[in-house]
């Protein structure tokens, strides 16, 4: 089997084509990647070492596709990962845009043109903000808890949300350019005959991660509290009560490798995929873990709020 692997020096990327590897016998991987963030280059020397097949380009350039082999999937993991990408201060808006959904039609062309199948891996971003805000919640001493005595709104339960909870808008920037990637993705698999899974991950974390603040809150916060730097509860009464689950891409990959040895025809395509109530904590419970391993880090409490952000997922 060839698989082909967009934004393969990323962290996704790389634990996902390493994981492939070692499942599979026989298989073919070969990757593009722009080698834009930090950390990709020497994601880069790893991958050739496993025989990777590494092509250094762009997916917003249809030209850059032209030196690519044909490959029987395609598993979408370039992106500009930030929820905060498009405000100020961040990532522009017409740049997220370019990275996230522009580049999307490069994508699906190949694989129009190849038969190859797709995985698009999506965000649990892509869920209604102003839905996530009114969910029935506990107060917890350092974490927000899901009141399940209550009336929940639908696709969410004591196992978390699913792909039935509301999209509606605002879902932020960057979760837009995730479901309108979603909805070109599945209407061009129907149009053109190939297969299309679409996965919404939760926050990706562990060991591969370089601690950045793009990367995501898990590796960002570990990493900051080692080496000391000072940490702030945003929001939320400053309290840190916030609560994320997390899973590692290697664990990602199980789920995407089931996928490709399906043979059925439509039925469910796109899934969530993330650590679910057992991998779950709160920023508060995170700097608790964070103390007993390191020297205890004092957290400033900051009760501005900024867009986007939600207390329990």
């Amino acid at each position: 089997m060839r698989i082909l692997i967009t934004g393969i020096c990323g962290f996704a990327g790389t634990a996902i084509a390493e994981a492939l590897l070692e499942r599979r016998e026989g298989l073919s991987i070969c990757g593009i990647d722009n080698l834009h963030r930090p950390g990709s280059e020497i994601n880069r020397v790893r991958l050739r070492k496993r025989g990777v097949k590494f092509i250094q380009g762009d997916i917003r350039l249809a030209s850059d596709f032209e030196p690519l082999p044909a490959a029987d999937w395609v598993i979408d993991a370039a992106a500009n990962p930030s929820v905060l990408a498009g405000l100020p201060g961040n990532v522009s808006s017409r740049q997220l845009f370019e990275h996230n959904l522009a580049s999307i039609v490069n994508v699906l062309e190949y694989c129009k043109t190849h038969r190859s199948g797709l995985h698009l891996l999506s965000s649990s971003r892509v869920y209604s903000i102003p839905v996530l805000k009114s969910l029935p919640l506990k107060h917890g001493k350092d974490a927000f808890y899901l009141d399940h005595a209550a009336d929940l709104p639908k696709g969410v339960s004591a196992r978390g949300i699913g792909i039935d909870f509301s999209t509606r808008a605002p879902v932020s920037l960057y979760g837009g350019t995730k479901l309108a990637c979603e909805a070109m993705a599945l209407e061009y698999g129907e149009a053109f005959g190939f297969p299309v899974w679409i996965d919404r991950c939760g926050v990706l974390a562990g060991p591969g991660q370089f601690g950045t603040p793009e990367q995501g809150i898990v590796a960002y916060w570990i990493n900051a509290h080692l080496h000391q730097r000072p940490l702030r509860y945003i929001g939320f009464d400053g309290a840190g009560k916030q609560v994320r689950d997390a899973f590692h891409p290697r664990d990602l990959a199980s789920l995407l490798d089931l996928q490709m040895r399906q043979e059925r025809k439509g039925g469910q395509r796109i899934y969530t995929a993330g650590g679910g109530p057992d991998n779950a904590l709160s920023l508060a419970q995170l700097t608790a873990w964070c103390d007993a391993r390191f020297r205890p880090l004092p957290v400033a409490a900051d009760l501005n709020e900024r867009p986007y952000d939600i207390p329990w997922v």
